[in-house]
């Protein structure tokens, strides 16, 4: 598809009645690999092309996709999405992005495309070594398989308003996953990762060996009586922590009134010295793009600054319902109005590792896994089953497991101190987190 096809569109729309008009396409192509127990299991492909058109009457707003593009399909979808909008309710809010917000001119390039294309047997190479390296860990018994996949995304669109962009991308992943045994019982570790260019991804024998030593060092886990101590989320997960925050930070929610944040825009959230950025125009980031997705110009945010909460994260229908301006944060697939979405969210790192927070905390508990978090969106009440590890004057001292930790994060967040080990390893990304004090529920 290309830039012609989509004003086509949009000004079918306008001639079909619509006031404004805004066509995207996606194209798409991935090939992935999986193995497990030195035998391919698995080979999955996928090549697809769709489009979508949003389009506006008056204040009434429709969306429609499709992956027909031949001219009559086209047609169709543009009569199917007047038709829609035309009977849809009133929405005082919606419209495109203000003109004067709109990325303009020369997009920044953001090194996201990376045009190597590894065949299917090259994948099954990688897979394979990555499940070997796991298997041949000490105490690693079975294994739950490895696998590497490759993609290629293109993302087009025009809109009435004047405006146009690309956004090219691709994609690498590799991981495995290992089931240590012993006489108490049986333990899954896991390590994967993800980057745009080939050349960024850690070794297949990196990855094995990584996902086995999580596997064994599991093994002998216990369940421990109901406490309260400070908890450690170790970096690899910390950044699921910022994910409540952007929840409630967000301009529909904001908008709602249903936020634990709402009134505290310009407060002290987190203790001096916390930030917290989001930056979409970082090089080869998974979430980076060169404009948000109603074509407005992104940037670097500050969301947390010196422990301080700067801004809502807005789209255009937020910041008129809010009286303020987009913040460059819309996000939308190819149907649909558009939410609200961070970018590359990096919460900033503190002057103390792992060790040294374990060190500083005495006795406590090392997260290492989360699963099933629960969430008061109004109060803040918020708790997560957890395994990982006890520690006991700053040491490890034994596996833990069916757990969960429980508190507000209003108050939770306030007493974060950030470690020093960042590691860019996804779109939201934070070092070690310690929680000075959070009730523990355990047998």
């Amino acid at each position: 598809m290309d830039e012609n096809l989509l004003q086509d569109v949009v000004a079918q729309a306008l001639k079909a009645g619509a006031d404004a008009a805004e066509a995207v396409s996606a194209e798409r192509r991935a090939l992935s690999i999986g193995v497990r127990n030195g035998a391919l299991e698995e080979v999955e492909r996928e090549e697809s092309r769709d489009l979508g058109l949003r389009v506006f009457v008056g204040r009434r707003q429709a969306s429609v996709s499709g992956s027909d593009i031949s001219p009559e399909a086209r047609a169709k979808l543009v009569e199917r999405a007047v038709a829609m909008a035309r009977l849809a309710p009133e929405d005082p809010y919606a419209g495109l992005a203000d003109p004067d917000r709109l990325a303009r001119g020369a997009l920044p390039d953001l090194d996201l495309f990376d045009p190597s294309e590894p065949s299917a047997e090259a994948l099954e190479a990688r897979a394979r070594l990555a499940e070997a390296a796991a298997r041949a860990v000490p105490k690693v018994t079975n294994s739950d398989g490895g696998s590497a996949s490759w993609s290629s995304s293109q993302w087009l669109m025009t809109t009435s308003g004047g405006f146009f962009g690309v956004h090219r991308a691709s994609g690498f992943s590799l991981g495995a996953s290992a089931i240590a045994g012993d006489e108490t019982g049986m333990e899954n570790g896991y390590d994967g990762r993800s980057t745009r260019w080939e050349a960024d991804l850690p070794t297949p024998e990196a990855i094995g060996a990584e996902a086995g030593r999580r596997a064994a060092s599991r093994l002998g886990a216990r369940k421990i009586a109901s406490t309260t101590a400070p908890v450690i989320f170790e970096n690899r997960l910390a950044a699921s922590l910022m994910g409540p925050l952007i929840g409630a930070i967000s301009g529909p929610s904001i908008a709602r009134g249903t936020s634990f944040l709402k009134g505290k825009l310009g407060q002290q959230v987190f203790a001096k010295g916390i930030n917290i950025v989001d930056d979409p125009h970082r090089r080869r980031g998974l979430g980076s793009s060169p404009f948000d997705d109603e074509g407005v110009a992104n940037r670097r945010t500050a969301v947390i600054e010196d422990g301080v909460l700067t801004t809502w994260l807005l789209n255009s229908a937020s910041a008129r319902q809010l009286g303020m301006t987009t913040t460059g944060h819309a996000s939308r697939g190819l149907a649909g109005p558009p939410g609200v979405s961070p970018s590359n969210l990096t919460f900033q790192p503190g002057e103390h590792d792992q060790a040294q927070l374990m060190a500083d905390a005495g006795t406590g508990l090392l997260v290492t896994s989360m699963f099933g978090p629960s969430l008061n969106g109004n109060t803040g009440d918020w708790s997560v089953g957890c395994s990982g590890f006890w520690f006991e004057n700053g040491e490890i001292a034994y596996p833990v497991t069916e757990i969960t930790v429980a508190g507000n994060l209003v108050e939770v967040f306030g007493r974060v101190i950030p470690g020093s080990d960042l590691e860019i390893r996804g779109a939201s990304n934070a070092p070690s987190l310690l929680i000075d004090n959070l009730a523990i529920a355990g047998r």
